[in-house]
């Protein structure tokens, strides 16, 4: 049995066994709603599908974007051959097989459209074995992914490709799509006569997160929830007719059951929201840091990962401009430990509020980060010989703790002595900031510099008194 099989026409025929969202799928450009920054008249896309010259692609964006039914749509525009894998379920054997046939099928003036969801899927063997056919123009790939193809797509292969980026859809767009399959009598739902406010739809719209799919499989479980258990039709006078049916709110209440929520733990969107959550901590902004902490752990994200970057941000971005913003943050991970969830999300909450309103400051985190680039340059350096224990005679005679000063025993408790290696003297890491505790520090640390002068002068009497009882000894 050959692999090239025609494209199926989602209107050629009525199915309804086959799901709404595939039903309804777009036969044309036109007819394609959403990414108008990509297939909008004169745009990049269309321009390249209308010349026939899309080459290969890959479209990169969050599920039930339409980045199948555009390849689908490519495919019928240009009267190529289309092959659709899925990089879950093949392998290498199945990619040659199916090379090869595209290369006789080129000589024979047919062109190959191969389409592989979840490209992102592929381990770079599998995505290797395309590369020759590519470039010989046996085939025009177009990959599909959920993941940045900078991370998840070999470069050889990226840099014969054209990425597009498809955006969610927005809630608007998403009501026009459901509207048009309540409408559709030929594949839609016309036939079931049911009826939606667009206050209904647009709650569909809004808990599907811009996925059409989503929101047209939630329509048709809130369709099946409308109509009567019995036949959709009752007789009136022995006449049979269609009963008109509303989709509330309830019913589409029962048919999400859970609100859908757009999120990856392993892959970019996980980053993208935390990232979101830290730079609202960052910012000030309690708000946004609520919000996005829910977004993540409504979302089903580990919340003991959450507290762990939650600890992290109170050192990175308050650090000792409120110390106690540290205790807190690990408080509230013993407490998401201790309890679990949902009780410890108030606790996480509680910390990223109290970061958000606590005084900034990076100076630690800036401090540290420089040190890590001198101990790069000068981990070889030597350790004074003053600050050097001296356990053994023969290291008291190397000249080990020679020199180093007791603060304990000077009036200011600071001693006026080197504590860098010789090359790095005098270097200052850390800067504290007039914000909040650091105040004090900055205050203190200047108390210190002055202190240091008059150390000079405690250094001076130590060495003299010690000096005198041997001078005394000598003279007898």
């Amino acid at each position: 049995m050959s692999l090239f099989q025609p494209i199926p026409n989602p209107r050629d025929a009525a199915d309804p066994t086959r799901p709404l969202a595939d039903r309804m799928r777009p036969r044309t450009l036109d007819e394609f709603v959403g990414q108008e920054q990509l297939i909008g008249p004169g745009k990049p896309l269309r321009v390249q599908i209308e010349r026939d010259d899309t080459g290969s692609l890959i479209f990169w964006g969050p599920p039930g974007t339409g980045k199948t039914t555009l390849a689908k749509i490519i495919a019928h525009m240009t009267k190529a051959e289309f092959i659709e894998f899925s990089a879950v379920l093949a392998g290498i054997k199945e990619i040659k097989q199916v090379m090869s046939e595209a290369e006789r099928a080129r000589q024979y003036g047919t062109r190959t459209i191969v389409f592989i969801d979840e490209i992102h899927r592929f381990n770079k063997a599998q995505q290797d074995a395309f590369l020759p056919h590519v470039e010989k123009g046996n085939i025009r790939l177009i990959g599909a992914t959920t993941e940045n193809p900078s991370f998840e797509i070999n470069s050889a292969l990226l840099s014969r490709t054209r990425v597009y980026v498809l955006q969610p859809l927005t809630e608007d767009e998403i009501v026009l799509l459901l509207r048009r399959a309540l409408a559709d009598h030929e594949t839609g739902l016309g036939e079931l006569n049911l009826r939606a406010s667009d206050d209904v739809l647009r709650k569909i719209a809004s808990y599907t997160s811009g996925d059409a799919r989503s929101a047209y499989n939630v329509l048709e479980v809130a369709a099946g929830l409308a109509l009567p258990a019995s036949h959709k039709e009752r007789e009136q006078g022995g006449a049979t007719t269609s009963v008109s049916r509303d989709i509330t709110d309830e019913i589409v209440r029962d048919a999400l059951q859970k609100r859908i929520l757009l999120y990856d733990k392993a892959g970019e969107e996980h980053y993208n929201l935390i990232s979101a959550l830290h730079k609202s901590v960052r910012n000030s902004d309690p708000d946004a840091a609520l919000y996005w902490l829910g977004r993540m752990l409504e979302a089903g994200e580990d919340p003991l990962y959450i507290a762990r970057r939650v600890v992290r941000m109170s050192v990175e971005d308050i650090g000792l401009a409120d110390p106690n913003a540290l205790s807190l943050c690990m408080a509230a991970r013993d407490a998401v430990d201790f309890m679990g969830m949902p009780e410890g999300n108030l606790a996480l909450a509680q910390a990223v509020v109290y970061l958000s309103v606590a005084p900034k400051s990076n100076a630690l985190y800036t401090a540290y980060g420089n040190v890590q680039h001198d101990v790069e340059q000068t981990s070889a350096d030597p350790v004074p010989l003053h600050l050097r224990n001296a356990p053994t005679g023969l290291m008291k005679k190397l000249g080990y703790g020679k020199g180093y000063q007791y603060a304990h025993e000077l009036e200011s408790k600071v001693a006026d002595m080197q504590c860098l290696p010789d090359n790095l003297r005098d270097r200052v890491y850390y800067h504290p900031t007039n914000e909040g505790v650091e105040k004090r520090i900055r205050s203190r640390l200047e108390e210190i510099k002055q202190q240091r002068g008059t150390s000079r002068v405690d250094t001076a009497r130590q060495q003299s008194a010690q000096e005198k009882p041997a001078g005394q000894k000598k003279e007898s």
